[in-house]
């Protein structure tokens, strides 16, 4: 195996423990219905911060996960063609 190899499979095993710690700090969705039902008792400023920093955290999932795909198809073409 040549260098390369072992360089795209740690960029491949880094990208996914990282999207793998961002999904899981992200709030369940089901937790908003809950607190709706239960009378929550947040402010509007303290729900309004939450969905920024959610907003933050899907719109890094999003990236990794693009990062992810491109690494994974240059690993793929690397690997059929040398």
């Amino acid at each position: 195996m040549l260098w390369y190899h072992y360089v795209l499979g740690v960029l491949l095993i880094l990208a996914s423990l990282v999207i793998t710690v961002v999904v899981l700090m992200q709030e369940g969705r089901s937790q908003n219905l809950s607190g709706a039902i239960a009378g929550g008792a947040d402010t509007f400023l303290g729900k309004s911060k939450g969905k920024t920093v959610e907003a933050k955290l899907e719109r890094i999932t999003k990236w990794l996960i693009a990062v992810f795909f491109v690494v994974v198809l240059v690993a793929f073409l690397v690997f059929l063609f040398v």
